[in-house]
């Protein structure tokens, strides 16, 4: 009995140390095959175990969905990436919870509808952010889901950079008012680009807005919309994707054609704009300066309204103001024009009122009243008078006091002159060296006039010198203006147009037009006095050379236009832009060419305008006036001009597609970088010489 015990621990203890020797041979071999500290990455996307109600179930009638996972995961950006169609009206609930994620719908389900959620690539999981790419759950009230698509791009109008995190939707009807909401809805990614899902059978139009105000419509003149009268209807076919399977950099192994469900449209282009503001309030008055105030409203006046309230009393420049504590000699009931000078913006929605008189830039506290045009609470233009208190940033004591100090500095500044004068001519032997010192002006110098030239001392032969001044002006001595060429070696006067300019905002800005000789010497000359302000004071003397840069210097570009018709009216602007996508040159198209010269030698990129209304410049649309903003075009091409070369380029402005004609090298708004897992188990592999976890068997 004790023999056989002591034959069955021996046994037992002879197995213990087999299996403890197995178990330090495999871990010698798992420490030989190198295994990294801490073990390897979790590399696996999530994925979806069930939800309930499940994805596509018909006839649902529950308002909350939850879908379950592998895994802990987190839902990334949840109000920007995650859109429910149709839209709801009130906010849905949308929480992570765990290994699922519960939405909760707040509005009452619509019958015989398909509901999508659509997560984009929102999706990870919670240790390493694996990406679960591209998800979109759906059900359906009805007893069917629909599965059609469309698909397209949002581009700003102006300059058709992509629009990222706007509301796309359809409409139901072609005749889009303001009583219609969108009834499926997406939203655009980095790119611009969309994609509407779950959508029924039948014939659509496709807007965009930045639904500010949750109502999923345009109603508002603030948001930033987008409208099209393109009748879309959604369809779809059997396709194939062509993905090239490459054995090198070289050799293509092998050309698979995988096989998928094309939806279309697939090109939709909808054009963003914000309107011009018609809603007109006054916003503030401000009087940086205790020379002038300006009045900020938040839009101009319409010639039309002007016309519509021109038989009314007070009512003249807009906005007429009139001085309530005009100091003595003040003639505060002859209007504003009697006591200011205004001065438009380019916009019209601010006005600069210039004070004349400096008993009135000396009086701290002006109380004005204010006669204009605002809008009231029916959308509707009326008379408004306001009385307003306006003072400077800086005080007229504390002005003075700063003065004086700049006055004693001087005299103090004078007498360290005068001291050391009167030592060098102590030191002087005789009269004559005596006479040789300099006197010192003792009179401190009154305030000039400093106007800002802007000469370019390599003119181009089209160039213009401009001249902007501080004030309004009171005089300008076009006599004492003075432009000379050499010719032989001889100098003459040149002819010039000396004027205010009409493309700078305000009207202390001049320009002086002259046909420039190429290769010719100038020389640009104003005399003393030649400039006056409304506070009168005067200019220096100025001169300055320059030369005209010859023809050799430059590239002419002459680019054919096609693909567009306009009407007699309208006009089409070709513009060079640089490489920050900055406009150069302008040139109208005439007879289906623009022309544009002196071209600076580099590399350009070309917009293209259809000035639908002629005035030269780009002009937004109004959704209320069914009115389009102007299109606009890119030339993906890079054209290089060269020094003493004629280039000439066709171009025809519809050959692709909007979404493909601006270069990526002047886009700003550029792509988010595509999720992607991070395979930083290979690189751990590599780094320990073994194999990543996926090769084992």
């Amino acid at each position: 009995m004790a023999r056989n015990l002591n034959s069955s621990l021996f046994t037992l203890h002879s197995s213990f140390f087999t299996l403890s020797l197995l178990s330090t041979a495999m871990i010698t071999s798992c420490a030989r095959m190198g295994s990294p500290d801490g073990g390897w990455y979790d590399e696996t996307p999530p994925r979806v175990v069930y939800a309930t109600p499940a994805d596509h179930e018909t006839n649902v009638t529950s308002k909350k969905v939850s879908i379950y996972f592998n895994e802990y995961i987190n839902v990334e950006n949840v109000s920007e990436n995650v859109v429910i169609s149709p839209p709801q009206m009130e906010q849905p609930d949308i929480k992570t919870q765990g290994k699922r994620i519960v939405v909760q719908l707040k509005d009452s389900l619509k019958p015989n509808t398909t509901y999508t959620i659509d997560f984009s690539d929102a999706i990870v999981d919670n240790n390493e952010s694996n990406p679960m790419g591209n998800y979109t759950y759906c059900f359906s009230t009805g007893n069917r889901i629909d599965t059609l698509e469309c698909s397209g791009y949002v581009l700003n109008a102006e300059d058709l950079e992509p629009v990222k995190g706007i509301m796309v939707g359809l409409f139901d009807t072609v005749k889009t008012d303001s009583a219609k909401t969108f009834i499926r809805v997406s939203r655009t990614d980095s790119r611009g680009h969309f994609v509407i899902r779950g959508i029924a059978p039948g014939t659509y139009v496709a807007g965009a807005v930045m639904d500010m105000d949750g109502d999923f419509n345009f109603s508002q003149r603030g948001e930033v919309m987008a409208f099209s009268h393109r009748e879309i209807t959604p369809s779809n076919f059997l396709d194939h994707r062509q993905d090239t399977i490459w054995l090198d950099e070289l050799h293509i192994k092998d050309i698979k054609r995988t096989p998928y469900t094309h939806f279309m449209p697939d090109d939709i282009v909808l054009r963003s704009f914000l309107h011009i503001p018609t809603e007109r309030y006054f916003l503030k008055a401000d009087r940086k300066e205790e020379d002038h105030i300006t009045f900020f409203f938040t839009a101009p006046i319409s010639t039309d309204s002007l016309e519509k309230f021109k038989d009314s009393e007070n009512i003249g420049i807009l906005p007429s103001l009139r001085l309530l504590n005009a100091p003595e000699g003040i003639d505060a009931n002859g209007g504003s024009e009697a006591w200011s000078i205004a001065e438009y913006s380019e916009k019209g929605d601010t006005v600069t009122y210039w004070l004349r008189d400096t008993l009135l830039i000396n009086q701290d506290t002006l109380s004005i009243e204010m006669t204009t045009l605002q809008t009231d609470t029916l959308g509707c233009l009326h008379i408004t008078t306001d009385t307003l208190e306006v003072l400077p940033k800086t005080s007229f004591a504390k002005r003075m006091k700063m003065l004086n100090e700049q006055r004693e500095e001087w005299r103090k500044d004078i007498e360290k002159k005068l001291k050391a004068r009167e030592k060098q001519l102590a030191r002087m032997q005789t009269e004559e060296e005596r006479m040789a010192v300099p006197e010192v002006d003792t009179i401190m110098p009154p305030v000039r006039l400093t106007p800002k030239y802007e000469v370019a001392q390599a003119m181009s032969p089209d160039g213009t010198v401009r001249i902007s001044f501080p004030y309004p002006m009171q005089r300008i001595d076009t006599a004492a203006i003075h432009l000379y060429v050499e010719q032989d070696s001889l100098w003459f006067r040149a002819p010039f147009v000396f004027r205010q300019s009409d493309n700078l905002p305000t009207m202390r800005n001049w320009e002086l037009i002259t046909d420039w000789i190429p290769g010719a010497n100038y020389s640009f000359e104003i005399d003393t006095l030649a400039f006056e302000d409304i506070y009168g004071h005067t200019s220096d003397p100025y001169k300055t050379g320059l030369k005209v840069r010859n023809l050799e210097d430059y590239s002419s570009l002459f680019v054919n236009i096609s693909g567009v018709e306009v009407a007699d009216s309208a006009a089409i602007l070709v513009q060079m832009l640089n490489d920050n996508g900055t406009t150069t040159r302008t040139a109208k198209v005439v007879d289906g060419t623009a022309e544009l010269y002196y071209v600076e030698p580099g590399k350009y990129y070309l917009r293209a305008i259809i000035d639908r209304n002629g005035n030269g410049k780009w002009d937004t649309g109004d959704y209320f006036t069914d009115r389009q903003p102007e299109e606009v075009y890119y030339n993906p091409e890079l054209i290089e001009c060269k020094a003493k070369w004629d280039v000439t380029k066709s171009w025809n402005l519809t050959a692709k597609p909007l979404y493909q004609q601006k270069p990526s090298e002047i886009t700003k708004q550029k792509g988010d970088k595509k999720k992607t897992i991070k395979n930083r188990n290979a690189e751990r592999a590599k780094e320990k010489g073994i194999q990543p976890p996926s090769t084992y068997n």
